[in-house]
């Protein structure tokens, strides 16, 4: 897709179109030509594009430690196996620094979310035309190759997370106190009068608290991405625009990229150390 074809704001709509799949309004199925196909396809749409890239680069992240695992050796490691134990080191220090009790799905969890997240992210340094580029020669409309830059897949992994804060809240402390957390505090009276008038209130400030968790999971990743990726988008139409707002462009864009390397990681890191830090909280009782 070449920036000159299209005006600015077209270009700009279409990479930030997913390829959409779903029922169309006179009720056939099949994929969205533009963004008005898509939208009217309503909430039960697919992101193909999401969907394929987050399964190969989870498909990746597994494939890679299955191989340093079948190759671990006692002796002198490999390149390999070198990076793969210094990224599970990493993940080990995070989660006993942050991590009280006792669960063994926390860790693999953790590394789980980490690894993943950082490959969605590093799509973000694929040059913006490349792969549309490649798609549009198979006819393929639309291609979005960064998952995180779709609050589908941040809302999916978030609500995962928030999944196995609630299982494990009510598994350690019950459904007395898990309920208990969430209406006996953080207001509290012996007389039972008061105390029954402090239960609504205390439910809806702690109610309100429990559901921020997932939702800055999600838009705090989504959002982070989502502007690095425009801004990728921005200085690709400089190209467009003359040789020499085209070099200034590249320059722009090598720059970008890599402080981009920074807040790849940094998104990661952040998404993994506040599900240790939510799971530890569903394990404490107050």
């Amino acid at each position: 897709m070449a920036a000159d074809t299209l005006t600015s704001s077209e270009y700009i709509k279409h990479h930030l179109t997913n390829l959409t799949f779903g029922q169309h309004p006179d009720g056939s199925w099949g994929i969205a030509h533009n963004a008005a196909e898509a939208k009217a396809m309503g909430f039960w749409a697919i992101h193909l594009d999401t969907m394929f890239w987050s399964i190969v680069l989870g498909g990746l992240f597994i494939y890679f430690f299955k191989k340093v695992a079948d190759a671990v050796t006692a002796g002198v490691p490999g390149p390999l196996q070198n990076f793969a134990e210094w990224i599970v080191e990493f993940v080990d220090t995070s989660v006993r620094g942050s991590f009280t009790a006792k669960n063994d799905l926390v860790a693999p969890l953790a590394l789980t979310i980490f690894v993943w997240i950082f490959l969605m992210n590093l799509m973000d340094l694929v040059p913006v035309d490349l792969i549309p580029f490649i798609t549009g020669w198979l006819g393929i409309h639309f291609m979005k190759v960064v998952p995180s830059t779709d609050p589908n897949a941040t809302f999916g992994m978030a609500f995962g997370v928030f999944g196995l804060m609630l299982y494990y809240g009510i598994k350690v402390k019950g459904i007395g106190g898990f309920t208990g957390e969430l209406t006996l505090q953080p207001f509290s009276s012996k007389n039972p009068v008061v105390q029954g008038l402090f239960i609504p209130i205390n439910f809806l400030l702690e109610f309100v608290s429990l559901i921020a968790k997932p939702v800055s999971l999600a838009l705090r990743l989504f959002g982070n991405m989502y502007a690095g990726e425009m801004i990728f988008i921005l200085i690709a139409i400089m190209y467009s625009s003359g040789v020499a707002l085209g070099l200034f462009g590249g320059f722009l864009q090598l720059g970008w990229a890599i402080f981009h390397i920074l807040i790849i990681t940094l998104q990661a890191f952040i998404f993994m150390t506040l599900t240790i830090v939510y799971m530890d909280m569903a394990h404490s009782e107050h």
